[in-house]
């Protein structure tokens, strides 16, 4: 028999020589078969390196992805207020008087158009990430407008706000560090089986009572002067839109890779709940931010959201399940931290506090005693029932 030469054809009887570094095997063909499916000669394996790159890479994507909406959305910010602050030098109407001069203003529409590249990065992370990890970096967005803004807006940024900054990067470090890497769910076919778990239906339908009761009793009555009503109400449709979110990305994901994912009703199920969350949310937070403190809705809503958010994320993806107790812990801390440096940011932002005068803050705080002048009053009692001709009074005669 002949070895086989090159270019001829694998006939039956033929000798193939396959060789290593230190072997080598003579092979002979004895019967040739035709293969059902054509290799690809696109350079392509079972997997395509879309999925390959997903697979090794997919967590740092997300993660990239996630630092990288925080710093547009943070940037964008800082955008629309200059945009708004050129037109008040130039004596427009200002917005909050129902002025829409800005709209002619380049560098506020630059701003609108950061902060939508930034919520589709967001978008694009869930795709990603877990839940868990993509949620509370959206912190690191106020972290960067609050830097930004004291150096292009000449707002001070006081030394409690400083190590609000400090504490929030620390935090966001830890949860990287502990959160889990590995996606539980990849396709649309396992998502649907994740929602019609019976753990998952019974904590939706308690989060939609909850949400029907403030909505049609308590917020009517006490909306207006209870921060945590409309805030509850954000927070609880936010387990929705995140879960809406990460399910579309997965189609998002299914529909570049060749699946139908658009003859999938779960796709358009998704679609139709995110944007009724996201309509809900917007209202009601407008109306949280319309009569409280701005200071007090962002720490408030951020810690009720993001809370949620993991909530969901442990109940439908069970993205906790692979973590050990100390990446349980490290990602728990590292949350804690985060609403920490938080509330630092914003509770404290008015304050007057440096390293130069932290002496002087901290002594003015303390309760100082009160000097009377009149030697002729000597003992006072604070009675609002005594009128003041009928208060006991005891004089000193000096001589």
């Amino acid at each position: 028999m002949e070895p086989l030469e090159t270019n001829s054809s694998c006939s039956n009887g033929s000798l193939i020589t396959l060789s290593c570094l230190s072997h080598r095997v003579v092979c002979q063909v004895i019967s040739s078969a035709v293969p059902s499916d054509p290799v690809p000669d696109n350079g392509t394996s079972d997997s395509s390196w879309i999925t390959r790159l997903e697979n090794n890479y997919g967590f740092y994507i997300g993660l990239g992805l996630a630092v990288f909406s925080s710093f547009l959305i943070g940037s964008s910010v800082i955008l629309k207020k200059k945009g708004l602050l050129r037109l008040v030098e130039k004596g427009g109407t200002r917005a909050g008087d129902g002025g829409h001069g800005y709209l002619k203003d380049w560098l506020w529409w630059a701003g609108l158009l950061t902060m939508g590249g930034g919520e589709a990065a967001n978008f694009a992370a869930y795709a990603f990430a877990p839940a868990t990890i993509v949620t509370p970096l959206g912190a690191l967005s106020v972290l960067i407008s609050a830097i930004l803004s004291s150096y292009l807006l000449g707002e001070r940024l006081n030394l409690l706000g400083k190590l609000g900054c400090l504490l929030s990067l620390v935090g966001s470090t830890v949860m990287v560090i502990h959160a889990p890497e590995d996606e539980e769910v990849t396709t649309l076919e396992e998502m649907t089986s994740k929602l019609q778990e019976p753990g998952f239906l019974a904590y939706a339908a308690i989060l939609l009572a909850l949400c029907l009761l403030l909505i049609v009793y308590l917020a009517p009555r006490y909306g207006q002067s209870n921060i945590l009503i409309y805030l509850t109400i954000c927070s609880v449709i936010g387990a929705f839109s995140v879960s809406s979110v990460k399910g579309l990305g997965i189609a998002i994901k299914g529909f570049f890779a060749g699946q139908p994912v658009l003859q999938n009703p779960l796709t358009w199920i998704l679609v139709i709940t995110l944007v009724a969350s996201i309509t809900t949310q917007i209202n009601y937070l407008n109306k949280s931010l319309d009569i409280f403190n701005t200071s007090l809705v962002f720490p408030i809503y951020y810690v009720l959201f993001t809370t949620i958010v993991i909530t969901t994320s442990i109940i439908l993806f069970k993205e906790w399940v692979t973590m050990t107790v100390v990446d349980i812990i490290g990602t728990v801390c590292g949350f804690l931290t985060i609403i920490l440096g938080v509330f630092l940011l914003h509770a404290f932002k008015d304050m007057d506090v440096s390293l130069g005068n932290l002496p002087q803050v901290l002594q003015n705080e303390q309760p100082s005693q009160v000097t009377r002048d009149d030697k002729n009053i000597l003992i006072e009692v604070d009675n609002s029932s005594i009128a003041p001709e009928d208060k006991p009074k005891v004089f000193m005669l000096c001589t």
